[in-house]
């Protein structure tokens, strides 16, 4: 099986802040996967490091077991590996719609279509000619979920995506999510929250400065719950 993501000893900086160190990391196709641990250990910065935001000066980057000498955000999403940023980023200036319709800008063909993604989120068909900025944070998520889908990945890259989120709302993303890789979709779960962690990710990888550090399967239990909380508190 190809991977649909491969890092290998990847070194990242930030002008002189070396941040990676020798990290590795896999998500095969179809995989959901959980990137966990606590603040300012690195997470983001493997977002950034395989869109071309953070510099890589040193390892592998595959996608699709293809190698990425120098990476950029169109060449991830041509490889069909999309990001649901941190912050949700929604367009000020676009409608609902218009927001959606900039994620299938990539041109890759498949199942997801602006009807689709509106029988996934039926409030965003409700408010589809209203500024996205004017929607609430957890629709906001969900405009920034779909705009994402519209561009047919085999991969959503989630950088905490229940950040500043009620309960309830989790609870649907932790659904919609769900549905998602149901579907095919694979997901790196970027998150500190471990209960949606254990209701999402068959796999997790803990980070600690800059490196993965523990792996394993996640049991969705009390007891791996506490186990997957003493990783974040690495």
């Amino acid at each position: 099986m190809t991977a649909l993501l491969k890092l290998e000893n990847v070194n990242a900086f930030y002008g002189s802040a070396h941040i990676l160190h020798g990290l590795s990391l896999t998500v095969n196709p179809g995989e959901r996967v959980a990137l966990i641990g606590r603040n300012g250990v690195g997470k983001t910065t493997v977002v950034n490091t395989i869109l071309g935001l953070a510099a890589l000066r040193g390892g592998e980057i595959r996608l699709g077991g293809k190698l990425l000498p120098r990476p950029r955000p169109y060449l991830a999403a041509q490889h069909g590996v999309v990001v649901v940023p941190q912050g949700r980023r929604i367009v000020a200036n676009l409608t609902v719609e218009e927001n959606l319709l900039l994620g299938a800008a990539v041109g890759r063909k498949g199942p997801w279509t602006v009807p689709a993604i509106y029988k996934l989120f039926p409030i965003l068909e409700e408010r589809a000619h209203t500024p996205g900025t004017a929607l609430s944070g957890g629709q906001q998520q969900m405009l920034a979920v779909g705009r994402a889908l519209m561009a047919n990945p085999a991969l959503i890259l989630l950088d905490e995506p229940t950040e500043g989120l009620a309960p309830v709302i989790v609870d649907q993303l932790a659904q919609i999510f769900n549905k998602v890789a149901d579907q095919g979709t694979a997901l790196l779960l970027i998150e500190q929250n471990m209960s949606l962690v254990t209701r999402v990710a068959e796999r997790y990888c803990a980070m600690a400065k800059g490196s993965v550090v523990a792996q394993g399967e996640v049991v969705n239990s009390r007891q791996g719950l506490a186990d997957l909380e003493a990783h974040v508190m690495v």
